[in-house]
């Protein structure tokens, strides 16, 4: 059936039109009160409906998670609310046998329409950190309650040590899901993208599942770029609606290691920051502003040798074209152990005080440190900041931070490359990978254009908070 000859409008139950319009569903209920209320029977894991009892009002198509025609009629199951008052919620109207062919049409051009292009009833696999906070709780509170009404396939598994959800994202069956499902802060995505990049077909693994997440921890920074909240509920709709969005990975060669990052690399103020506040964790993401004050406080600077690949705009995605290749992804400039490439920029940094890296746009909240990222442009943001930014700097730091305004602050350089390499000179320190601590010795980075996955509001760019 063509979109001009679906049905638009389907009239159930006597009074009650249900009309698709721009974005939503429009339901106009004529029963006397005592009738609606009468309707408002319990659905969805329990919870009932708070609209039943209006006699006019729309909902969102984002929102809708299932329509279908039953024996007891018409079912139409949605989230409502925003924020922590976000609870399934759902409608249901009797059909009378002569107008149920016409129904089942109109629930199908329904679906189509409330899905768009979104794969419906996916089938995830879901990994659940239970040593990261609230993870359990808002799972089961939170997210199983709209993959349930979703009908969405749902396999859960604990991690039960650190590395564990590699060990699974390594051994799992790429024909069984449609994605893995992270319930955690941006750690556990981190070893789910490490897993898949230790298979021997890590490029097609990498490339053909999807990883999402139940934002859990503190920062949750892939929660805030491709859903723009770090509410458990809003992004498990997020999920359930979400497209598949292309994402850079960078590889990560350290010593004989090989690995991958999908959010940041960083060192000096910024790692310190984040590694040495972990027992502060009780403090949500204002644990990041406190430890960026104290560690500026004490003027601290972190000399080494950057070496840049400005990136060349090349269009290229990651094919495997390459001069080396370890844990089978292939690697066009080698490893931290080879020499530096010829065409490199070698940039000595006597008195820097931070180095961050990111092929994301938003960090934690309200640290949008590099609005112009995309997710597919096969190049790094890198943010370099020296100890010369004193106090003051910090303090406007915290007021542009939010507004995504870093490159107007004092003695901060922007850049964009497609590799780099950071030799430290000094012997201890902090060096931070999607917030996970790596030894504090030379390592080079690499972005793999396009050769992630996830899932996202958008298939194309991420999401601008509070927009």
């Amino acid at each position: 059936m063509s979109p001009l000859d679906a049905p638009k409008t389907l009239k159930v139950d006597n009074s009650v039109s249900l009309s698709i319009e721009d974005g939503s569903c429009r339901i106009v209920d004529g029963r006397p009160a005592t009738a609606r209320r009468k309707n408002a029977k319990s659905h969805c894991c329990g919870l009932s409906s708070k609209r039943e009892s209006k006699s006019n009002y729309q909902i969102d198509l984002y929102a809708i998670l299932n329509a279908h025609i039953a024996d007891n009629g018409l079912t139409i199951s949605y989230v409502d609310g925003d924020g922590n008052n976000a609870t399934v919620n759902a409608v249901q109207y009797s059909v009378r046998q002569e107008e149920k062919s016409h129904a089942e049409s109109w629930a199908k051009y329904f679906m189509d329409r409330a899905y768009g292009q979104a794969q419906p009833f996916k089938r995830l696999k879901v990994v659940i950190n239970p040593f990261c906070g609230r993870a359990v709780t808002n799972f089961r509170t939170h997210a199983a309650p709209i993959f349930a009404a979703a009908h969405c396939q749902v396999d859960v598994e604990e991690t039960k040590y650190r590395g564990h959800a590699i060990e699974i994202a390594e051994k799992i069956d790429l024909d069984a899901y449609d994605a893995i499902v992270c319930c955690s802060g941006d750690g556990l995505p981190h070893e789910v993208f490490n897993g898949l990049a230790a298979r021997s077909d890590a490029v097609m693994a990498l490339k053909s599942m999807a990883v999402a997440m139940v934002p859990c921890g503190s920062g949750n920074a892939m929660a805030w770029n491709v859903f723009g909240t770090d509410n458990p509920a809003l992004a498990a709709l997020g999920i359930v609606k979400g497209l598949e969005l292309p994402l850079d990975i960078a590889s990560i060669t350290q010593g004989d290691r090989h690995t991958v990052s999908f959010l940041s690399q960083s060192l000096g103020v910024l790692a310190d920051s984040d590694l040495k506040t972990d027992h502060l964790r009780w403090m949500g993401d204002h644990r990041f502003i406190y430890g960026v004050i104290s560690t500026i406080i004490q003027k601290t600077a972190y000399p080494c040798e950057i070496a840049l690949k400005t990136s060349t705009d090349d269009g290229e995605e990651s094919q495997g074209q390459s001069s080396g290749t370890t844990n089978g992804l292939p690697l066009k400039y080698g490893t931290v152990l080879d020499d530096i490439p010829g065409d490199w920029e070698i940039v000595p940094r006597e008195k820097l005080a931070s180095f961050y890296a990111s092929n994301m746009k938003i960090v934690a909240k309200d640290t949008n440190f590099f609005p112009a990222a995309l997710p597919r442009d096969g190049v790094l943001d890198v943010m370099m900041i020296d100890d010369t930014v004193g106090y003051a700097g910090a303090l406007d730091a915290i007021i542009k931070l939010p507004q995504g305004k870093c490159d107007e602050l004092k003695d901060v350089e922007m850049r964009k490359i497609a590799a780099y390499r950071l030799t430290p000179w000094k012997q201890e320190g902090y060096i931070s990978v999607d917030g996970e601590r790596y030894p504090f010795e030379p390592f080079q980075v690499e972005v793999h254009r396009g050769l992630g996955r996830v899932l996202s509001k958008s298939n194309h760019s991420y999401q601008i908070p509070g927009v």
